[in-house]
């Protein structure tokens, strides 16, 4: 397994361009099994979790082809409608083929998801759903299999707003016979950028950005040439690299709009941070920021897809700082690597008690899963001496050549390959 070793105490400069969200172009790539012509994806970025995903669409059938961030997925031929499990056990995102193999087929056989191990995570949000549109639902050897002899629009009521589940009865209500209302659905960017995407295919889809959708069925979607949103959470990474490393970063191609959230606690701790357009710079040099509580929740609240960074921040921030979970209750498997830094962190019933330090020192660290790499390698950034970080391959899977766009800030990055 390959490991980065980071030399830290280095001062970040310069810009960073931001890339395509991985969040929205997995859907966006399932959406495309909808159209039985040839849909194309720009500002894809260059993530292992986009090459799984492709592999699940060519064993469904669809010929994929990815250059320089532009994929062309051509689904004409698609006469598989079983995404198995050698490939959903590595990304719980290979679900989302659900929704459009039933719009498609009516039927789908998925392997129950793996993926990032952030706790139980159960699919029974978007089960529940689909029985409503009146799809039955069996199980046989740990694979889901769903059909129906035709979808009928329903009121949904989703217990938790689950961006998943939001996502997948989307592209399956695009094929239901009449009105099909999602209640308490998920309001990410991710998913108003799915609906986009559905509503340019010729879907008829209103009310995405708040926690009532509206979507009118049945529709014939075509194909479409779309580009992705710029990935928040890759923008997020970046504006904390500035302030744990006390360096003045500009992010370039983001959508400040989508992190509203983050410019506002970075400004609570001290850092200057400027809005202009597409762009965000924070300026957090010769400062050492303060500590300010987070509470991870859905969409418009801080993400918890974030909530690892922050916590290496907060870690050696002045002050002491509560971190609330409410998402992945149990998405703190961070907290003993960042101890092994020197972090001061009490685990509480469902938070962490962080008192700031006054610096990391290097050891060797691993990472647990894709957003708590990034904070393992934030840490590192800022220890003194030289600190490995192990199973990178979860980095990889989320971020667009992470170590090449810090080398290109000025740190001292290094990946060693095993």
């Amino acid at each position: 397994m390959d490991r980065f070793e980071i030399e830290g105490g280095k001062s970040l400069s310069g810009c960073v361009s931001i890339s395509g969200s991985k969040n929205a172009t997995l859907p966006l790539m399932a959406a495309a099994l909808l159209s039985s012509e040839t849909t194309v994806i720009e500002n894809v970025p260059d993530l292992q979790d986009i090459y799984t995903m492709s592999m699940v669409l060519r064993v469904i059938g669809a010929q994929v082809k990815v250059e320089d961030g532009r994929m062309e997925i051509d689904a004409q031929n698609c006469n598989f409608w079983e995404a198995p499990y050698e490939l959903v056990r590595k990304m719980r995102a290979s679900f989302y083929v659900m929704g459009p193999l039933l719009a498609r087929f009516g039927k789908a056989k998925v392997s129950l998801p793996g993926g990032c191990n952030l706790g139980p995570r159960p699919v029974d949000q978007h089960l529940k759903a689909f029985e409503l549109l009146g799809c039955k639902i069996h199980m046989e050897e740990g694979y889901i299999l769903v059909e129906t002899d035709g979808m009928i629009g329903n009121v949904i009521d989703f217990d938790i707003a689950s961006v998943g589940a939001t996502g997948n009865i989307m592209m399956a209500a695009t094929a239901a016979e009449g009105t099909t209302i999602l209640e308490n659905a998920a309001c990410e960017p991710e998913i108003i950028d799915l609906a986009d995407m559905l509503n340019a295919m010729g879907a008829r889809i209103s009310g995405t950005g708040t926690s009532r959708i509206t979507i009118e069925g049945p529709t014939e979607l075509h194909s479409v040439n779309w580009s992705v949103i710029p990935d928040r959470i890759e923008t997020g990474t970046f504006m904390i690299a500035a302030g744990i490393t006390e360096s003045r970063i500009s992010i370039e191609n983001c959508r400040p709009d989508h992190v509203e959230v983050m410019v506002a606690k970075l400004r609570a701790s001290g850092a200057i941070v400027e809005v202009s357009g597409d762009s965000i710079t924070v300026d957090a040099t010769d400062t050492i920021l303060k500590a300010v509580d987070i509470i991870a929740a859905p969409y418009p609240a801080f993400p918890t897809d974030l909530q690892a960074p922050w916590t290496s921040l907060m870690a050696i921030a002045n002050g002491s700082s509560s971190i609330t979970e409410t998402v992945y209750k149990e998405r703190y498997n961070h907290v003993p690597e960042l101890i092994r830094l020197g972090a001061d962190i009490r685990m509480g019933l469902s938070n962490a008690t962080v008192h700031g330090v006054d610096r990391f020192k290097a050891a060797s660290v691993m990472c647990s899963d894709i957003r708590a790499g990034a904070g393992m390698v934030l840490a590192a950034l800022a220890a003194e001496g030289v600190t490995e970080v192990l199973r990178v391959y979860h980095i990889d899977r989320g971020y667009d050549d992470f170590e090449g766009k810090l080398r290109s800030l000025g740190a001292e990055v290094r990946r060693v390959r095993e």
